[in-house]
Order: C-alpha cells, then sequence, then structure tokens
C-alpha cells in the first residue's frame, strides 16, 4: 500500500508540499525564536504572538470557505502561497532595515494562518477529486511522513542557520518554500472544472462548515476532542521556548534538536498507518492512539536544566509525536471519507478556523497563567487538562456506522 503509485497529478501535489513543509521546518519555532531573541519579548507577550496572530488569521479566513467552495482549487492553493511568501519575506527585510517590530509579527503570523486555512481547505477538496478513495489513506500517509521527516531536519538546520546567519535566515528559507510550492502546484495539468451548484447566502453560508460537523455524530465528536487537544498542545509551545530559552538556558541548537530528533517517530507512526488500519480498524485505531496522545504532554512540566532536561523533552515529544503521526492520517481519511465533494471546502475550513481559534485562546489563557504563576506551572496544567480529553472520543459503533444520510440532511 506504501508503495502504490497514485497518479502525476498526486506526484506534483506530494511535492509541492514537500517543499513547503520542508521550509517551514527550517522555520518550526523560528517567530517566538525572534521574538525572545531580537525584540526580548516576554512570556505573555510570546504567547500572545501565539494566540492574536491564529485567531485573528481565523476571522479573516471566516468568509474563505464558502469562497474557496466555488472556486478551482489549484489557483487558490497558488495564490494563498504566494500571500503567505510575500508576509514572510517581510519579516528579514524589516529586521535588516531595522523597522522589526512586535505589531509585525502580529500581522504576519494572522496573514500566514489566513493563507493556510484557505490552502487547507482547496489543497482537501483537490486532494478528494484526484486520489481514489481507496487511496486517501496512503496519500494523506504520505502527506502526514513528509510533514514529520521536514520538522526532523528543518530546526537543526534552522538553529544552524540562525546561529550562522542571523535570526530571521530560517524565515526567509521558509517564504522561499512557499514561492516554490506554488511553482509546483502551477505546473500540474489540470482541465478544473469551476464548480457549479446553489451558492448559500452570505450570511447564513458561513456556517455551512460547522453545521455539517454538528449534524455528522462522528465527527462532531472528534472535531470537539481535536480542538482540546491541539489547543493544549499549541499553548505548551511558546511556554517552553520561553522555559528552554530563557529560564534553563537551553542554546537555539538545543532547543531545534529537542523538537528535530522525535519527529522521526513520526516517519514511523505515518507510514505504519495504512497496515495498522488494515489489522486493528479504523474504529480502534482512533480510539487507542487518540486516548495515547494525550497522556505525555504533563511530562514536559518536569523538564530540568543540562542533558537529562533535554532528554525528557526529546522522550516526550517522540511518545506525542509517535501518537499524533499515527492518529492524524486516520482521522483526515475519515474526514474526507464521511464529506460529499460539494461541502469539503467549507467543512475544513471551518474545522480549521474552530481549531485556529482554540490554539488562539488557550495560548492566552497559558500567558496570563505563565505570567501570574511562570512557564513550568502552566505547562503542567495543560497537561493535566489534556488527560480528560479522551472523554470525548466518538463511540467504535458511532465510527463503523456510516451515518452519510443524517449528514445529508444538513443541507
Amino acid at each position: 500500500m506504501a508503495r502504490r503509485n497514485l497518479g502525476r497529478k498526486f506526484g506534483w501535489l506530494w511535492a509541492a508540499y514537500a517543499v513547503s513543509a520542508y521550509g517551514s521546518g527550517l522555520g518550526f519555532g523560528a517567530v517566538p525564536l525572534i521574538a525572545v531573541l531580537a525584540l526580548h519579548a516576554s512570556p505573555g507577550q510570546v504567547s500572545a504572538l501565539a494566540a492574536v496572530g491564529p485567531a485573528v488569521g481565523a476571522l479573516l479566513a471566516l468568509p474563505l470557505g464558502p469562497w474557496v467552495e466555488f472556486r478551482r482549487k489549484r489557483p487558490v492553493m497558488v495564490g494563498t502561497d504566494l500571500a503567505r511568501f510575500a508576509a514572510m519575506l517581510s519579516v528579514p527585510l524589516a529586521y535588516l532595515l531595522g523597522i522589526l517590530s512586535f505589531v509585525q509579527l502580529l500581522v504576519v503570523t494572522a496573514a500566514v494562518a489566513a493563507a493556510k486555512i484557505a490552502f487547507g481547505a482547496a489543497s482537501g477538496a483537490y486532494l478528494k477529486r484526484v486520489v481514489r478513495p481507496g487511496d486517501l489513506l496512503v496519500a494523506n500517509a504520505r502527506f502526514e511522513s513528509t510533514n514529520w521527516s521536514s520538522i526532523a531536519v528543518g530546526p537543526p538546520l534552522g538553529g544552524a542557520a540562525v546561529g550562522l546567519f542571523g535570526p530571521v535566515a530560517s524565515i526567509a528559507a521558509d517564504a522561499a518554500s512557499y514561492l516554490l510550492s506554488a511553482l509546483g502546484i502551477a505546473a500540474i495539468r489540470d482541465r478544473e472544472e469551476r464548480p457549479v451548484g446553489a451558492r448559500p447566502a452570505r450570511v447564513t453560508g458561513l456556517l455551512d462548515g460547522w453545521r455539517f460537523l454538528w449534524a455528522h455524530p462522528g465527527l462532531r465528536a472528534l472535531y470537539a476532542n481535536n480542538l482540546l487537544v491541539s489547543g493544549l498542545i499549541m499553548a505548551t509551545e511558546p511556554l517552553l521556548a520561553v522555559l528552554l530559552l530563557r529560564d534553563l538556558g537551553f542554546a537555539p541548537w538545543e532547543y531545534g534538536l529537542a523538537f528535530a530528533a522525535p519527529c522521526l517517530g513520526g516517519l514511523l507512526g505515518s507510514r505504519l498507518a495504512p497496515r495498522v488500519v488494515a489489522r486493528f480498524g479504523r474504529s480502534r485505531v482512533i480510539r487507542v492512539v487518540g486516548t495515547l496522545r494525550a497522556i505525555w504532554l504533563i511530562g514536559l512540566a518536569f523538564v530540568q536544566p543540562g542533558v537529562a532536561g533535554l532528554v525528557t523533552v526529546i522522550a516526550v515529544e517522540l511518545a506525542i509525536i509517535v501518537s499524533m503521526s499515527l492518529y492524524m492520517p486516520v482521522l483526515a481519511t475519515y474526514r474526507l471519507e464521511e464529506l460529499p465533494p460539494e461541502r469539503v471546502a467549507r467543512t475544513l475550513s471551518a474545522w480549521s478556523i474552530g481549531s485556529g481559534l482554540a490554539i488562539a485562546v488557550f495560548s492566552a489563557l497559558g500567558g496570563v497563567l505563565a505570567e501570574l504563576t511562570g512557564p513550568r506551572i502552566a505547562i503542567a496544567v495543560a497537561g493535566g487538562l489534556i488527560l480528560l480529553t479522551p472523554l470525548l472520543l466518538p463511540r467504535a459503533r458511532t465510527l463503523e456506522d456510516q451515518s452519510r444520510p443524517v449528514c445529508l440532511s444538513a443541507r
């Protein structure tokens, strides 16, 4: 299954994704790193950066789901890649000119977040068009594998680039990757027809994606679970950056290594996903692995200085990443299989907007708590809360039932 040929169109799409993913790997954690090292941001400011950007980006992306639904998907992907290229490139340019500010970082993160949501909605709909239904899990596993391999390679190289060329070098590489991704997607020769059908009213159509998610028992439960898990995990990222870089005195290359080395586990989980599903079934994988991914985060609250602390971070991140990389392709495939073609973009957009807002809310709350108590206690609170999230996972019977007639009644 892992070696199956999925066609030339998917090959170009995968290549473009790989270029962008490796660029993002180089720039992984670069914005909070610049905020800490170049602008001397406080824990509250770093958390605000992680919160305000995704929140504003999600609000900006709110009307994009219905808009993307009725547009050709390739031009949307190219346009959003170019928008991210321009936004990211403005950071090194401003830094070189001596005018980089915290406000600009907020604007850039918001623009990138909005473009990412629109790109994800368009690429999900396009993937369902160019890949056979039986190959969706293989395709999603390849994307997931590429994502984790890029994070494994990117942060150490990004940290080295920061050490050699300054704090904005990795962001410049990330910007260039979006340009190359746009060129790769533009190279796909595909006579994509303009979607047809009745378009929803402007105001009510903004909520179509959420209405569909709410009407689908399996997706509703998985969505609620994902909001909490992603929000709590991502809320710890800026707090961990402050804890490691400022409080514990880790070097930038150690910070990059702490996140890069565990990502090799992502290769293992994503490559095993099709085989594990074939052996144990989709519902069992979602419930068991969905539970496993929630139990490790609290370990980050016990990080200490030196080698022992670095090993602790790597071990905890490895456990989280192996679980996540096995879980996410299965979730993404189930989601695409359950979505009617005419509702993919709106629903994926709603999913991403909700995730962005959840990350923003939890990051803001984490920043406030860190200002009052310190980043270590804030991380411990997030690790304790995430232990409750498996209670939201759907029952096996819900995942096995094909509730499509109920879903379609939500139109």
